[in-house]
């Protein structure tokens, strides 16, 4: 079992996520230290490996309260939300863009777009997608301050949905500490493993990475569910 789930995320997975995994799927009650020494038998091990990313210091043109102030648990879907883009490579030297943005009760990306440019377009459908999908949230909206260039058209789209805007303060990327999180699990889940040498193949495995990630990772976290389990977990105890 534990060979078959290792190769099925082609070898992505520690002795912490196998544990989970092994225990949700197959009905076991099986402790972390004995699923570590069996991989460590096996020879098996997580594949990933993080890697630091650099921060360039911006003075933000328009400014916000940080109103999150790093309270980053909710014991309710859509009442919080986190946004970030990131950039990868593809084909050596080309790069994209991911914008997305994450749910702080589940944990889950309810939104992202892939687009060859860091701008204003990407960002404001990553946006539009998350407001028509879910229309009667009406969250904490906390984005990095590197979110400058949106600047007033940003705010008011926020003010049209009735979100609160919220800004991380100038180059304390641990102010949106979730979403630099799942940034840097995807990356060594799937990014760092692979070299891409199409836009179309980048774009198809980010999709595919946050379809396992919110359908299929489990996390510790979320009492060993995945982000949809949890979201409905939140419901039912709501």
């Amino acid at each position: 079992m534990i060979k078959d789930a290792y190769e099925e995320r082609n070898g992505i997975l520690g002795y912490r996520q196998m544990t989970i995994k092994l225990n949700r799927e197959h009905n076991l009650n099986v402790n972390h230290k004995r699923i570590y020494r069996l991989m460590h038998i096996l020879n098996l091990k997580s594949v990933c490996r993080r890697k630091r990313k650099n921060y360039i210091k911006s003075t933000p043109e328009i400014t916000a309260d940080n109103i999150l102030n790093r309270e980053f648990e909710s014991n309710e879907f859509g009442t919080k939300w986190l946004t970030d883009v990131t950039e990868m490579k593809y084909d050596l030297q080309s790069k994209a863009y991911l914008s997305a943005i994450l749910d702080l009760g589940d944990k889950s990306i309810i939104s992202f777009v892939v687009g060859h440019s860091n701008n204003n377009e990407l960002v404001f459908k990553t946006f539009d997608i998350a407001c028509k999908t879910y229309p009667d949230a009406k969250p904490v909206f906390h984005s990095d301050a590197r979110f400058k260039k949106y600047g007033v058209e940003k705010k008011e789209k926020l003010d049209d949905a009735g979100m609160t805007q919220s800004m991380s303060r100038v180059s304390r990327c641990i102010d949106n500490g979730p979403m630099e999180s799942f940034w840097g699990m995807m990356k060594s889940e799937m990014y760092y493993l692979n070299k891409f040498k199409t836009y179309e193949e980048l774009e198809a495995a980010v999709i595919d990475y946050i379809n396992y990630y919110n359908k299929h990772r489990y996390q510790k976290r979320l009492n060993c569910m995945t982000p949809l389990e949890y979201r409905q977990y939140l419901r039912s105890v709501a």
